[in-house]
């Protein structure tokens, strides 16, 4: 058998290839869905004293601005992933 199989030890060495989506996860994220977790408990915890205007607003200021804000936004200097 000659050379047709790489060894064991040249397949432990190669690293699966990754692409990159465009997707950067920084500080700014971290900190946009902690305050969106924050809101969403808070919104919770209004809607359970029966609150019928504060919980709803809350709610949808959180899954609706802050968690999609917390996913799409990106710094300054990162590219378009292209």
């Amino acid at each position: 058998m000659s050379g047709s199989r790489p060894t064991t030890r040249a397949r432990a060495t190669r690293r699966p290839v990754e692409t990159d989506l465009g997707f950067s996860w920084g500080v700014i994220n971290n900190l946009l869905l902690g305050v969106a977790v924050a809101v969403l408990g808070a919104g919770y915890v209004a809607l359970s004293r029966g609150s019928t205007t504060l919980a709803p607003v809350l709610l949808v200021l959180g899954y609706c601005v802050l968690v999609p804000a917390s996913l799409l936004l990106r710094g300054r200097n990162h590219g378009t992933g292209e």
